[in-house]
């Protein structure tokens, strides 16, 4: 029997814009192959052992929240998010997710909050929101049936700047992406996937979603190959229509 088990830290502070969409999304897509998946909330105070998941979701939250859990990432769970990280463990990381796990967020006004630098990365916060539909796309997703390309939607006042150990998870087609700046969306380390894209992302990206599965699945099995496919017509619909209006 293949088993898979999922980690949804600060599911009652990190839930921005519907995130926990994602988790629902791999839930459902390894069911539907008869894969048995696990779900565990873990939040304040409470023990995270990394040993015991095989995919870590953290969602998206306003600068309030990020302040209330800011302590407890650093002092409680850091050391076991940056080892899990070093050590391969696939992470999903949204929005204010994405960027507790950089080294820091310097406010407009200048105001450094120490983040827990797991990643290479850091955010400045801007007086302007980037606010809008998102297009972008991912080399590692193209394929001859696809064109590696993603939809989301963004709402974020800050910006990533990824350093040299980090890669963008993807090339902005429409939309802002990290900073508005370099064309780069989200970021990938090790098997750490981030991005700015809420709405949920991965019930219209299906093949995002199955890409995050399978790198889970290869890490815990050592003989498992690909996931069987499935009749994905709805969401590619889905899919392809959001991409067609985002671009015009």
């Amino acid at each position: 029997m293949i088993e898979i088990n999922i980690c949804h830290l600060y599911p009652d502070l990190l839930n921005l814009y519907g995130d926990r969409g994602n988790v629902i999304t791999l839930v459902k897509r390894a069911q539907w192959r008869g894969i048995t998946v696990n779900v565990s909330h873990v939040s304040l105070g409470e023990s995270f052992d990394s040993e015991k998941y095989d995919i870590v979701f953290l969602g998206g939250g306003q600068d309030y929240e990020q302040e209330i859990i800011q302590d407890d990432v650093l002092k409680s769970k850091g050391n076991e998010i940056k080892n899990a990280i070093q050590n391969h463990k696939v992470f999903l990381c949204i929005c204010g997710g994405y960027q507790l796990l950089g080294k820091y967020y310097k406010t407009w006004d200048g105001k450094e909050i120490e983040f827990l630098g797991a990643l290479d990365l850091w955010t400045i916060g801007g007086k302007e929101r980037m606010i809008g539909n998102i297009v972008f796309e991912c080399d590692f997703l193209k394929s001859e049936s696809s064109d590696g390309r993603i939809v989301g939607f963004e709402n974020h006042s800050g910006r990533t700047y990824l350093g040299p150990s980090v890669k963008p998870l993807g090339k902005v087609v429409k939309g802002y992406g990290n900073n508005g700046e370099d064309f780069g969306e989200g970021a990938i380390y090790n098997n750490v996937f981030c991005s700015y894209s809420h709405g949920s992302l991965l019930p219209k990206n299906p093949s995002l979603a199955d890409h995050i599965l399978t790198v889970a699945l290869k890490q815990k099995y050592s003989d498992f190959a690909s996931l069987e496919p499935l009749n994905d017509d709805f969401e590619n619909i889905a899919h392809s229509t959001m991409i067609k209006r985002v671009m015009g």
